[in-house]
């Protein structure tokens, strides 16, 4: 049997509701070389009905006791025949020519192993007037990478070969969610990285989805994240209470922060982070971003004192701050 070029992974876990429309925005899609991993992970609603009542020869359904999203996952690439992984989520929509897209765009950039692409964004069944308008180009990409998650998870296209390399999604509870940030930070030290400029995903908001669920930690591991990708792009073999600083004061997460952070330390190390992507990049928008960082940082640093003399009054202000903002905005 002739293997497809791109195998789709969806997860799929109590998603009855969204999981027909998710099916069939894959099925419609403009290309046509690829199979869908449909994996029910341990679902108690119709979701195992709903893939066993779709007749397709491109799709195949895996019914399995519940394993959590990353294990989900790993097992959908393990199963894969393809050369390119596409991802899936059973709650949002992919446009008829992603993949199309996706494919043409990797077989002529075979230096890219994650590729992403901008998405609208819906709450609900009703359009939320939001983008995820993420950076286009690798420099832009790699730099934003170093703080947080500039890709829409389920609107990736992956190289098999890269995903085998570095060993897929992370497991461990203590590094996931957000297992789709640190697995791009591991590919981001390996290969080039890009989104397409074009919206072709639905990315749904719906506060049940798999990546929704068992995000108390959520902000803890984002920071520890954060903190090891400014330590490699600073060089340094593990990070210390200076890359700590600079991401837990990125993420708001003030009670991760040193009691003392020097300001001037921290702005050096984004500078020097952005300086080297950017001399790889020469033209780059990765100065202005560098700017834009040190002036959130600042901020951040000020939210942070005022964070330490109000105590329980801080998310009162805290809110009224970015109402503030808002309104300054509109």
């Amino acid at each position: 049997m002739t293997s497809p070029l791109v195998s789709v992974v969806l997860p799929a876990h109590n998603g009855a509701a969204e999981l027909p429309q998710a099916v069939a925005s894959i099925l419609r899609q403009s290309f046509a070389d690829f199979e869908l991993i449909a994996i029910n992970d341990g679902s108690t609603d119709a979701t195992a009905a709903i893939l066993d009542g779709i007749h397709d020869p491109r799709l195949r359904v895996v019914h399995q006791d519940n394993a959590g999203l990353a294990g989900t996952l790993n097992r959908g690439i393990a199963l894969a025949r393809g050369r390119y992984i596409a991802r899936q989520d059973q709650d949002d929509v992919a446009m008829p020519t992603r993949l199309a897209r996706q494919v043409a765009f990797m077989e002529a950039n075979p230096d890219h192993a994650l590729l992403g692409t901008r998405a609208e964004i819906r709450s609900g069944d009703r359009p939320a007037r939001r983008f995820h308008d993420h950076p286009a180009d690798d420099a832009a990409l790699r730099f934003e990478l170093l703080f947080d998650n500039p890709f829409v998870h389920s609107s990736v296209m992956l190289r098999k070969s890269a995903l085998e390399e570095v060993g897929g999604y992370a497991t461990d509870p203590a590094r996931q969610p957000p297992e789709d940030y640190e697995l791009w930070s591991r590919l981001a030290r390996r290969w080039h990285l890009a989104n397409l400029p074009e919206r072709l995903t639905i990315y749904c908001e719906t506060p049940g989805s798999m990546s929704r669920v068992a995000q108390n930690p959520f902000q803890e591991k984002l920071v520890l994240i954060s903190s090891e990708n400014l330590a490699a792009a600073a060089g340094d073999t593990a990070p210390s209470a200076l890359h700590r600083d600079v991401a837990a004061l990125m993420h708001s997460a003030f009670g991760l922060v040193s009691r003392d952070p020097d300001f001037e330390a921290m702005r050096t190390l984004i500078e020097q982070a952005g300086a080297r992507i950017d001399a790889s990049a020469p033209g780059s928008d990765v100065p202005a971003r560098v700017a834009r960082r040190i002036n959130k940082l600042r901020r951040r640093s000020l939210q942070k004192r005022y964070w330490a003399v109000l105590g329980p009054a801080w998310p009162l202000l805290r809110l009224g701050w970015h109402g503030a903002r808002r309104l300054r905005h509109r």
